[in-house]
């Protein structure tokens, strides 16, 4: 039929067709291929936890581990020598265990995407993986690290070897002398893909001297083009990332969720302060951004420096409980009030948005915070957990529960070849910075148990793929709904006393 006569039924239908059958995709295999201290690690690491974030369910497995297990000790580069039978045949071993491994977790415990990080720098090596995905009717898709800049290398044994399982208590320049060594048995039998002739028909992307170049090969589906996508954004430059909700709000006193309301008294000192703050780091190329409400503007239009309004960093769409308390909801909406305190994540808020829906709609944000340097994020409390939750790797289940009081600044800065991030919190008072752990809201997981099991039965709360996990709760006699915690730390002490935290 012409474009024209489409119905607003058959829209919906091509709809859910779509994202049925993105449901359904095939498991994928991710297989990373590279010399020793080429970031394979690092990329397998970071991938998982954006693919996480974003809802697939994805798990690394390092053959690292897998022969560490076999081998209780190492002792040399030796080990590594194509030439040693005995340690080959273990470390063949060890890759066909953690292929086991990994179908368990794709067939048996509703894993989506496998990233099997190792060299697999042998054709022979991929063609074993290549068989034993066809054999179990997976996707592959292939993830090269070129890298032949010494001081990159350099860096990656020096950053992540040294304190390494295999190298346990040695100095820095036996680890880099052994390690080197190791890289050239490696190089022996080192075949890079061929995008020309041997490995034309593969998916894969190389990724050349950390991101200075790509060649991208034959992408099959939506998620390898998000790897790609995703791939092609990050960088390991040093920078960091500082994240704060805006000053206190008229509506933070009033107790009011959502809204558009200006700054409090109190939320203004805190602009100030964060003026200062800001001047006394010094920090260089710093940029800033806000949401195009009015408490975020205010607050960022004290600083005296230039900033970039980000309309999809508003603040979560609470529908029909906009500029309500959270009192005032219980008396008005008592079902949704019980619905939202029992999967807080993927609840979605009638004529709103769900966590769920905010996460999706900052994957912008969270590429461009990738790309960039020096940035300060001025945001909301829910946008300002969704973005904690991907840069300290928290689970969905977390997210709603990170603590994110008023006048408080975090400072994230990307660690080169680790999991994620270092974490510290801004004292203004002093203008110095000290350490601190990360805590969840003590109340997660309690909830109101429904007046009617047919209320569960409301699909429009949940998303595709994640229908209501409800039958494994225990039911709580206390509601978490009311949260003073999120309808606006009022108790804060004021800003010219105490350090910006509560």
């Amino acid at each position: 039929r012409s474009e024209s006569s489409l119905s607003l039924n058959d829209v919906c239908m091509f709809v859910f067709i779509a994202w049925a059958s993105y449901m359904t995709n095939s498991p994928t295999v991710i297989v990373l291929i590279g010399l020793p201290a080429r970031g394979k690690t690092y990329i397998s690491k970071k991938l998982t936890r954006y693919l996480n974030w974003i809802g697939v369910p994805t798990k690394v497995f390092n053959l690292g581990v897998y022969r560490r297990e076999a081998v209780q000790s190492y002792k040399s580069y030796d080990f590594f020598r194509h030439d040693n039978k005995e340690a080959m045949k273990i470390r063949k071993q060890c890759a066909i265990v953690a292929l086991q491994d990994v179908k368990s977790y794709l067939n048996e415990e509703g894993g989506q995407i496998a990233v099997f990080d190792a060299t697999n720098t042998t054709r022979e090596r991929r063609s074993l993986i290549l068989s034993f995905v066809k054999e179990s009717a997976y996707k592959v898709f292939f993830v090269e690290s070129l890298c032949d800049d010494p001081e990159v290398i350099a860096a990656s044994i020096l950053d992540v070897k040294v304190s390494s399982p295999d190298y346990p208590e040695r100095d820095r320049e036996s680890v880099m002398e052994d390690f080197l060594k190791r890289i050239e048995c490696y190089k022996v039998t080192y075949q890079p893909l061929d995008p020309d002739d041997h490995d034309k028909d593969l998916s894969f992307i190389q990724v050349i001297n950390v991101g200075q170049r790509f060649l991208v090969n034959r992408v099959q589906d939506y998620i390898q083009s998000k790897i790609v996508y995703y791939l092609m954004n990050i960088h390991v430059q040093k920078h960091s990332i500082y994240l704060c909700r805006h000053g206190e709000s008229q509506h933070n006193v009033q107790s009011c969720i959502g809204g558009d309301s200006e700054l409090s008294s109190r939320g203004k000192q805190f602009s100030k302060a964060l003026r200062g703050f800001l001047e006394n780091q010094k920090i260089p190329d710093l940029k800033v951004w806000t949401s195009q409400l009015r408490r975020t503007i205010q607050t960022a239009e004290e600083l005296g420096v230039p900033y970039e309004q980000w309309k999809i960093l508003n603040e979560i769409d609470a529908g029909i409980c906009e500029e309500m308390t959270y009192e005032k909801i219980k008396e008005t909406y008592p079902d949704e009030y019980s619905l939202r305190d029992q999967d807080k994540y993927h609840y979605r808020y009638p004529g709103g948005e769900s966590y769920q829906d905010l996460v999706q709609r900052l994957e912008p944000v969270i590429m461009e915070l990738e790309r960039q340097g020096n940035v300060l994020v001025i945001c909301h409390q829910a946008v300002m957990r969704c973005l904690l939750a991907y840069f300290l790797d928290k689970s969905a289940d977390d997210l709603p529960y990170l603590k994110c009081p008023l006048h408080v600044v975090l400072k994230l800065t990307p660690v080169a070849y680790g999991t994620c991030c270092s974490f510290t919190k801004a004292h203004l008072k002093d203008i110095q910075e000290k350490e601190i752990d990360f805590l969840l809201d003590t109340g997660r997981n309690s909830f109101t148990p429904l007046s009617s099991e047919d209320q569960v039965k409301r699909p429009r709360l949940f998303s595709v793929g994640n229908p209501p996990r409800l039958a494994s709760i225990p039911a709580l006699s206390t509601s978490r709904f009311p949260e003073a915690q999120e309808s606006e730390e009022l108790s804060e002490s004021p800003v010219s006393s105490v350090c910006l935290s509560s």
